[in-house]
Protein backbone atom coordinates (compact mmCIF):
# COMPACT_ATOMS: atom_id res chain seq x y z
CA UNK A 1 0.00 0.00 0.00
CA UNK A 2 0.96 3.31 -0.15
CA UNK A 3 1.16 6.26 1.74
CA UNK A 4 1.35 9.92 0.14
CA UNK A 5 1.74 13.47 1.44
CA UNK A 6 3.02 16.34 1.48
CA UNK A 7 5.90 18.57 4.03
CA UNK A 8 3.26 20.04 6.10
CA UNK A 9 4.08 23.41 8.19
CA UNK A 10 4.49 22.99 11.55
CA UNK A 11 3.87 26.98 12.30
CA UNK A 12 2.20 27.44 15.77
CA UNK A 13 3.91 24.49 17.18
CA UNK A 14 4.41 20.57 15.75
CA UNK A 15 1.21 19.36 16.57
CA UNK A 16 -0.17 21.32 14.18
CA UNK A 17 1.48 19.53 11.35
CA UNK A 18 -0.45 16.28 11.46
CA UNK A 19 -3.56 18.32 11.44
CA UNK A 20 -2.62 19.78 8.42
CA UNK A 21 -2.21 16.77 6.94
CA UNK A 22 -5.22 15.43 7.42
CA UNK A 23 -6.71 18.61 5.71
CA UNK A 24 -5.17 17.47 2.47
CA UNK A 25 -5.79 14.12 2.59
CA UNK A 26 -2.46 13.02 3.23
CA UNK A 27 -1.80 9.15 4.33
CA UNK A 28 2.04 10.71 5.39
CA UNK A 29 3.52 13.81 6.11
CA UNK A 30 6.90 15.42 6.53
CA UNK A 31 7.67 18.26 8.90
CA UNK A 32 10.44 20.42 10.70
CA UNK A 33 10.30 19.73 14.45
CA UNK A 34 12.25 22.75 14.85
CA UNK A 35 12.85 26.29 12.70
CA UNK A 36 14.85 24.88 9.85
CA UNK A 37 17.07 28.12 9.39
CA UNK A 38 18.33 28.87 12.76
CA UNK A 39 20.77 26.91 14.99
CA UNK A 40 19.06 27.49 18.62
CA UNK A 41 15.20 25.94 19.44
CA UNK A 42 12.99 26.08 22.17
CA UNK A 43 12.80 22.44 23.48
CA UNK A 44 8.93 20.14 23.29
CA UNK A 45 7.08 21.04 25.59
CA UNK A 46 5.36 18.11 27.24
CA UNK A 47 1.63 19.61 26.62
CA UNK A 48 3.14 20.33 22.36
CA UNK A 49 4.32 16.39 22.77
CA UNK A 50 1.00 15.06 24.03
CA UNK A 51 -0.98 16.92 21.54
CA UNK A 52 1.50 15.86 18.55
CA UNK A 53 0.71 12.37 19.53
CA UNK A 54 -2.76 12.93 19.67
CA UNK A 55 -3.32 15.03 16.60
CA UNK A 56 -1.53 11.78 14.44
CA UNK A 57 -4.00 9.73 16.32
CA UNK A 58 -6.98 11.39 15.07
CA UNK A 59 -5.34 12.15 11.47
CA UNK A 60 -5.29 8.62 11.01
CA UNK A 61 -1.17 8.57 10.42
CA UNK A 62 1.34 6.10 11.77
CA UNK A 63 4.52 7.15 13.25
CA UNK A 64 5.74 5.03 10.26
CA UNK A 65 4.53 7.28 7.87
CA UNK A 66 6.21 10.87 9.30
CA UNK A 67 9.56 11.61 7.60
CA UNK A 68 10.86 14.54 10.13
CA UNK A 69 13.36 17.11 8.05
CA UNK A 70 16.35 18.54 9.49
CA UNK A 71 17.92 21.86 9.96
CA UNK A 72 19.30 22.93 6.20
CA UNK A 73 22.49 24.36 8.69
CA UNK A 74 23.35 21.26 9.42
CA UNK A 75 26.76 19.83 7.58
CA UNK A 76 27.91 16.84 9.24
CA UNK A 77 30.82 16.49 6.72
CA UNK A 78 31.74 19.86 7.41
CA UNK A 79 35.52 20.06 6.95
CA UNK A 80 36.62 22.50 9.62
CA UNK A 81 36.21 21.00 13.85
CA UNK A 82 34.09 24.09 14.77
CA UNK A 83 30.95 24.04 12.35
CA UNK A 84 31.19 20.26 12.12
CA UNK A 85 31.00 19.94 16.35
CA UNK A 86 27.88 22.33 15.73
CA UNK A 87 26.48 20.26 13.74
CA UNK A 88 26.82 16.96 15.45
CA UNK A 89 25.29 18.58 18.38
CA UNK A 90 22.44 20.11 16.02
CA UNK A 91 21.84 16.66 14.77
CA UNK A 92 21.61 15.07 17.61
CA UNK A 93 18.94 17.42 19.06
CA UNK A 94 17.02 16.73 15.92
CA UNK A 95 16.88 13.11 16.72
CA UNK A 96 16.17 13.45 19.94
CA UNK A 97 13.17 15.32 18.92
CA UNK A 98 12.13 12.66 16.69
CA UNK A 99 12.16 10.42 19.98
CA UNK A 100 10.32 12.31 21.84
CA UNK A 101 7.42 12.91 19.31
CA UNK A 102 7.86 8.86 18.92
CA UNK A 103 8.75 9.52 15.25
CA UNK A 104 11.22 6.52 14.39
CA UNK A 105 13.37 8.42 10.89
CA UNK A 106 14.97 12.02 10.21
CA UNK A 107 15.81 13.00 7.07
CA UNK A 108 18.84 14.84 6.46
CA UNK A 109 21.20 16.14 3.25
CA UNK A 110 23.96 13.89 3.53
CA UNK A 111 26.99 17.24 4.21
CA UNK A 112 29.26 19.45 1.58
CA UNK A 113 33.11 19.37 1.39
CA UNK A 114 32.79 23.33 0.20
CA UNK A 115 35.65 22.35 -1.57
CA UNK A 116 38.15 22.01 0.97
CA UNK A 117 38.42 17.97 1.63
CA UNK A 118 38.53 15.33 -0.74
CA UNK A 119 35.22 13.82 -1.82
CA UNK A 120 36.28 10.44 -0.02
CA UNK A 121 37.16 11.66 3.11
CA UNK A 122 33.87 14.09 3.52
CA UNK A 123 31.87 10.88 2.89
CA UNK A 124 33.97 9.15 5.51
CA UNK A 125 32.96 12.35 7.93
CA UNK A 126 29.36 12.66 7.39
CA UNK A 127 29.41 8.05 8.16
CA UNK A 128 31.60 8.98 11.86
CA UNK A 129 29.12 11.90 12.54
CA UNK A 130 26.35 9.60 12.18
CA UNK A 131 27.79 7.26 14.52
CA UNK A 132 28.40 10.11 16.95
CA UNK A 133 24.84 10.97 16.96
CA UNK A 134 23.37 7.18 16.94
CA UNK A 135 25.81 6.35 19.96
CA UNK A 136 24.13 9.07 22.33
CA UNK A 137 20.17 8.57 21.20
CA UNK A 138 17.99 5.32 21.34
CA UNK A 139 16.21 4.50 18.36
CA UNK A 140 15.49 6.90 14.99
CA UNK A 141 16.92 5.98 12.17
CA UNK A 142 19.07 8.21 10.12
CA UNK A 143 17.60 8.91 6.63
CA UNK A 144 20.46 10.03 3.95
CA UNK A 145 18.28 12.29 0.97
CA UNK A 146 20.16 12.18 -1.99
CA UNK A 147 20.84 15.33 -3.69
CA UNK A 148 21.15 17.11 -7.00
CA UNK A 149 25.13 17.68 -6.35
CA UNK A 150 24.66 21.31 -6.12
CA UNK A 151 27.80 23.29 -5.34
CA UNK A 152 29.84 21.08 -3.01
CA UNK A 153 26.86 19.02 -2.01
CA UNK A 154 27.38 15.33 -1.44
CA UNK A 155 24.82 12.29 -1.74
CA UNK A 156 24.68 13.06 -5.59
CA UNK A 157 25.68 9.69 -6.68
CA UNK A 158 24.15 6.45 -5.53
CA UNK A 159 27.74 5.37 -4.38
CA UNK A 160 28.28 7.88 -1.92
CA UNK A 161 24.68 6.64 -0.21
CA UNK A 162 26.91 3.03 -0.43
CA UNK A 163 29.73 4.76 1.24
CA UNK A 164 27.79 7.02 3.87
CA UNK A 165 26.07 3.61 4.56
CA UNK A 166 29.41 0.99 4.61
CA UNK A 167 30.89 3.65 7.60
CA UNK A 168 27.45 3.71 9.78
CA UNK A 169 28.09 0.67 12.45
CA UNK A 170 24.65 -0.04 13.33
CA UNK A 171 22.96 -0.91 9.44
CA UNK A 172 19.38 -1.19 11.31
CA UNK A 173 19.58 2.97 11.90
CA UNK A 174 20.43 4.20 8.69
CA UNK A 175 18.29 4.35 5.68
CA UNK A 176 17.97 6.58 2.56
CA UNK A 177 15.45 8.43 1.06
CA UNK A 178 14.47 9.06 -2.78
CA UNK A 179 13.76 12.61 -3.94
CA UNK A 180 12.08 12.54 -7.93
CA UNK A 181 14.08 15.43 -8.83
CA UNK A 182 17.20 15.74 -7.17
CA UNK A 183 17.72 12.06 -8.74
CA UNK A 184 16.95 13.17 -12.41
CA UNK A 185 19.34 16.42 -12.13
CA UNK A 186 21.84 14.26 -10.44
CA UNK A 187 21.79 12.43 -13.97
CA UNK A 188 19.84 9.53 -13.26
CA UNK A 189 17.04 9.59 -15.88
CA UNK A 190 13.27 8.98 -15.21
CA UNK A 191 11.29 10.32 -18.13
CA UNK A 192 10.10 6.57 -19.29
CA UNK A 193 9.57 3.42 -18.19
CA UNK A 194 13.47 2.03 -19.46
CA UNK A 195 14.48 4.87 -18.03
CA UNK A 196 12.88 4.08 -13.98
CA UNK A 197 13.82 0.34 -14.80
CA UNK A 198 17.14 1.38 -15.09
CA UNK A 199 17.82 3.95 -12.45
CA UNK A 200 15.61 1.38 -9.97
CA UNK A 201 17.80 -1.51 -10.82
CA UNK A 202 21.23 0.45 -10.11
CA UNK A 203 20.00 1.76 -7.04
CA UNK A 204 18.86 -1.64 -5.93
CA UNK A 205 22.48 -2.74 -7.16
CA UNK A 206 24.63 0.24 -5.12
CA UNK A 207 22.53 0.78 -2.16
CA UNK A 208 19.99 -1.57 -1.91
CA UNK A 209 16.14 -1.35 -1.64
CA UNK A 210 16.22 -2.50 1.91
CA UNK A 211 17.31 0.74 2.86
CA UNK A 212 14.66 2.76 1.23
CA UNK A 213 12.68 4.32 3.90
CA UNK A 214 11.16 7.45 1.95
CA UNK A 215 10.44 9.45 -1.11
CA UNK A 216 10.36 12.74 -1.83
CA UNK A 217 7.76 13.49 -5.09
CA UNK A 218 8.80 16.34 -6.75
CA UNK A 219 8.49 17.42 -10.09
CA UNK A 220 11.31 19.26 -11.88
CA UNK A 221 12.39 22.58 -13.62
CA UNK A 222 15.68 22.30 -14.00
CA UNK A 223 17.26 20.36 -16.92
CA UNK A 224 18.04 17.03 -16.76
CA UNK A 225 21.69 16.42 -15.48
CA UNK A 226 21.67 20.03 -14.70
CA UNK A 227 23.09 19.36 -10.67
CA UNK A 228 20.54 22.10 -10.08
CA UNK A 229 17.77 22.01 -6.85
CA UNK A 230 14.86 23.32 -8.87
CA UNK A 231 11.82 21.92 -7.67
CA UNK A 232 8.12 21.97 -9.67
CA UNK A 233 4.56 20.88 -9.26
CA UNK A 234 4.14 17.09 -10.90
CA UNK A 235 2.65 18.30 -13.88
CA UNK A 236 4.92 20.83 -15.00
CA UNK A 237 8.71 20.48 -15.53
CA UNK A 238 11.15 18.71 -17.21
CA UNK A 239 10.34 15.38 -15.13
CA UNK A 240 6.84 14.18 -16.66
CA UNK A 241 4.22 11.75 -14.85
CA UNK A 242 6.05 8.72 -15.83
CA UNK A 243 7.97 8.04 -12.55
CA UNK A 244 5.16 8.68 -10.38
CA UNK A 245 2.88 5.94 -12.27
CA UNK A 246 6.00 3.77 -11.95
CA UNK A 247 6.16 4.49 -8.24
CA UNK A 248 2.71 4.24 -7.47
CA UNK A 249 2.46 0.81 -9.34
CA UNK A 250 5.62 -0.19 -7.94
CA UNK A 251 6.05 -2.70 -4.61
CA UNK A 252 9.37 -1.27 -3.79
CA UNK A 253 7.47 1.62 -2.65
CA UNK A 254 5.22 0.08 -0.03
CA UNK A 255 4.52 1.18 3.52
CA UNK A 256 7.17 4.31 3.60
CA UNK A 257 6.44 8.03 3.84
CA UNK A 258 5.95 9.53 -0.11
CA UNK A 259 6.19 13.28 0.53
CA UNK A 260 5.18 16.20 -1.86
CA UNK A 261 7.64 18.86 -1.91
CA UNK A 262 6.43 20.84 -5.17
CA UNK A 263 5.95 24.43 -5.18
CA UNK A 264 2.54 25.15 -4.91
CA UNK A 265 0.84 24.44 -1.25
CA UNK A 266 -2.32 24.84 -2.45
CA UNK A 267 -2.77 21.93 -4.87
CA UNK A 268 -0.98 19.40 -2.68
CA UNK A 269 -4.54 18.05 -1.82
CA UNK A 270 -4.96 17.38 -6.09
CA UNK A 271 -1.58 16.14 -6.67
CA UNK A 272 -2.29 13.45 -3.62
CA UNK A 273 -5.48 12.63 -5.44
CA UNK A 274 -3.54 12.88 -8.88
CA UNK A 275 -0.99 10.25 -7.31
CA UNK A 276 -3.47 7.49 -6.05
CA UNK A 277 -4.83 7.86 -9.69
CA UNK A 278 -2.01 6.49 -11.03
CA UNK A 279 -2.70 3.15 -9.60
CA UNK A 280 -3.59 0.58 -12.02
CA UNK A 281 -6.18 -1.80 -11.15
CA UNK A 282 -4.79 -5.53 -10.48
Amino acid sequence: MKYVGAHTSAAGGVENAPLRAMEIGAKAFALFTKNQRQWAAKPLTEEGVAAFRTNLAKAGIAPKHVLPHDSYLINLGHPELEPLEKSRHAFLDELRRCEQLGLPLLNFHPGSHLKKMHEADCLKRVAESINWALDQSESVVAVIENTSGQGSNLGFRFEHLAAIIDGVEDKSRVGVCLDTCHTFTAGYDLRSVANCEETFAEFDAVVGFNYLRGMHLNGSKALFASRVDRHHSLQQGELGLEVFRYIMNNNFFDDIPMVLETVDETIWRDEIELLYSLIEPE
